[in-house]
């Protein structure tokens, strides 16, 4: 039986051992995202400096490759606006983050990456670095036009309203919706089924009940972090695996399994799985 998760980080704590306890507890297959510049002791002054983020995130994945099937999403964080803008003032760091989709989207033309992500911030900002904000997600969008890829979201706080807006902006560049994927999302499977933006769930609590309880076109995800500081934040890595036997045990076939696991996977991304 396939197991997704659909949105792990890998850092500073258990790292590769995380994707052994995923395993132990039936995961099979994992979107692997790269971190926040800092957390790579990379202060970049152009988007060329993301090449030492992405190309250790990509060595981590091979190795991860080891232990389950695991697929590397490409991360320009949105909160880098603020931290490299701290530095080098946010027009300029607005800048810095498009050079580094643009790079981004070069590792997805080149097979080594199948995602990017971007968004917007989730904690409150003036309304110059929100602006910029929805520039460089613009731009993200372009960039995932042009490669054929999928764009990750981390935003806000999920409403409607801005799940709306979004869509809109993939619109006007002509990403199609089912292309962008809001991780960490609630489980409003029928309300995004609505909108055309992909749900990945965050799998807390009884959220993943709730979304099959309205349809099976969503993901699941832990957002696993792997940092010494927070240890299990978002969730632990056996997360997602104890929560599809909770839908096992609730009633669903594996065929649901297999069509939020799988088959969403598959054609959302693009992947074989």
């Amino acid at each position: 039986m396939i197991i997704t998760d659909d949105h792990m980080h890998l850092y500073n704590h258990l790292r590769l051992k995380a994707l052994e306890q995923f395993k132990e507890t039936g995961g099979t297959h994992v979107f692997l995202v790269s971190l926040l510049c800092h957390h790579y002791d990379v202060r970049p002054n152009s988007g060329k400096d993301f090449a030492e983020v992405f190309d250790r995130h990509l060595s981590l994945v091979e190795k991860a490759n080891r232990i389950v099937k695991a697929y590397a999403v490409l991360s320009v964080h949105p909160a880098e606006i603020t931290v490299i803008g701290g530095r080098v003032g946010f027009e300029r760091a607005a800048e810095i983050m498009k050079e580094a989709l643009d790079l981004a989207g070069k590792y997805v033309e080149e097979g080594k990456a199948v995602a990017i992500k971007s968004g917007r911030p989730h904690y409150p900002v003036n309304r110059q670095v929100w602006k910029l904000s929805n520039e460089v997600l613009m731009h993200a969008f372009e960039v995932a036009k042009d490669v054929g890829c999928v764009v990750q979201l981390h935003t806000e706080r999920y409403s409607k309203e801005g799940m709306v807006e979004i869509a809109e902006m993939a619109d006007s560049v002509g990403l199609k919706r089912e292309r962008v994927v809001k991780h960490f999302s609630p489980p409003r499977v029928r309300e995004f089924e609505e909108i055309g933006i992909f749900p990945s769930v965050l799998a807390g609590n009884d959220n993943v009940l709730k979304a099959a309880e309205q349809g099976d076109r969503f993901m699941v995800e832990t957002d696993y972090i792997d940092d010494k500081k927070r240890p299990g934040a978002v969730l632990g890595p056996k997360t997602v695996p104890k929560k599809i036997k909770e839908l096992l045990e609730n009633g669903y076939d594996e065929d649901f399994v297999y069509k939020i696991c799988a088959e969403n996977v598959a054609k959302v991304y693009g992947v074989e799985l």
